[in-house]
């Protein structure tokens, strides 16, 4: 790989700031809460902050305009290089990529390498849940405050799309969120070219993921096919509009969340149920708010009346929350769907298999329950082992 040199060298070495770079690190400065000009304010123990970077044009752009913000001593910037072993080679790549961010002098710089578990899911999916879990340890065990990631306006034109594609509902509609969690994402307002202009300003190489120009990947297809058609059709413009309808749906998705995670803590037993139909440990609004996986728990029963009660919004997503919670992914609409089903008292009594090992079912009224006891009534979910 090519020597990189850092952003404040680049700057001295051609007397003016690259337009695009400036661009860039007002971003970051304003989603991190600081300024990229006047007098640096050097501050004691700076808080940390990671950059996920696989080592492409835009996590790799994104770690050298963090690395501006390190030489003024308000933060420190250190990254978070993930290698997926989906590739022959994906070792040395991880391994050039992080002696390239170290060289734009972040620190630490740690390189963590995954085995997915696909777990019914496709390697897409299970690539990302291996990904995040690298980067929350790496996060929880530095100290990190932020985890920013990479991703651009075109990605979330194509997430949109993808949406729409699989009949998703609004929060998959809404695409990615600037903020979520620890993770930032400023260059949600940034085009893809924009980010090679960034690595080219500040002689970067990047690496370019032969995977981004695979076909039969449906993502690619969406990115080189579908979008230019839409553009050409329907005039430019199209992937800024398809991001502005994802921000719009994101504010509205978040409320619904919000209204979701309230009535998933007040209704949520958290088990295994007893043979008498009790909940046993019944820790009913103690868990993971927002659907953050609850350590140990393994069985979780929601109540049948206190669910078909809820608007169908609201229904699905708590049935969503429950499992996650468990440890499972998110469930697509079509499964969530079966399970809302079972309310129904009509036919079987299940179980309804959701991703990642979770299936759900209720409590027959042949089974030996009490009708008028608190084991009855209940929609049951279960990781299996």
């Amino acid at each position: 790989m090519e020597t990189a040199i850092t952003p404040h060298d680049h700057r001295r070495a051609r007397g003016r700031l690259d337009p695009t770079v400036g661009k860039a690190r007002a971003m970051v400065g304003e989603l991190l809460g600081l300024k990229t000009t006047g007098k640096n304010r050097p501050v004691d123990n700076p808080p940390l902050i990671l950059v996920g970077c696989s080592g492409g044009p835009d996590s790799l752009a994104l770690a050298a305009v963090c690395a501006f913000f390190a030489t003024r001593g308000e933060v420190r910037v250190g990254a978070v290089v993930v290698d997926h072993q989906m590739q022959d080679g994906s070792a040395e790549v991880a391994q050039e990529t992080a002696d390239q961010l170290r060289g734009l002098g972040l620190d630490p710089v740690m390189v963590r390498t995954v085995d997915l578990q696909h777990d019914g899911v496709g390697p897409e999916a299970a690539a990302r849940a291996a990904r995040f879990g690298a980067l929350e340890t790496a996060a929880r065990e530095s100290g990190a405050q932020n985890v920013l990631l990479g991703h651009t306006l075109d990605d979330q034109a194509e997430s949109v799309l993808l949406g729409l594609a699989r009949g998703s509902g609004t929060r998959s509609l809404a695409g990615m969120r600037e903020r979520r969690g620890i993770y930032l994402r400023p260059f949600l307002a940034l085009r893809r070219h924009e980010t090679l202009a960034i690595c080219e300003a500040l002689a970067l190489a990047p690496w370019h993921d032969p995977t981004n120009q695979d076909p039969a990947y449906l993502r690619v297809r969406v990115r080189n096919n579908v979008i230019p058609y839409l553009g050409a059709e329907l005039g430019p413009g199209i992937a800024e509009s398809l991001a502005r309808s994802a921000n719009i749906l994101g504010h509205d998705a978040d409320y619904l969340d919000e209204l979701a995670a309230v009535e998933y803590n007040r209704m949520a037993l958290r088990g295994p149920l007893s043979a008498d139909g009790n909940v046993a440990g019944n820790d009913a609004g103690n868990g993971a708010e927002n659907g953050t996986e609850a350590t140990g728990v393994q069985e979780i029963a929601l109540s049948e009346d206190g669910l078909r009660g809820l608007a169908p919004a609201l229904r699905m997503r708590v049935l969503a929350l429950a499992a996650v919670e468990l440890g499972g992914v998110q469930p697509s609409l079509e499964r969530l769907g079966s399970a809302e089903k079972l309310l129904e008292r009509k036919g079987s009594a299940g179980p309804v298999q959701l991703a990642g090992k979770v299936s759900a079912w209720r409590i027959s009224r042949n089974q030996g329950v009490p009708h008028d006891g608190p084991g009855y009534g209940k929609l049951v979910l279960r990781r299996s082992t």
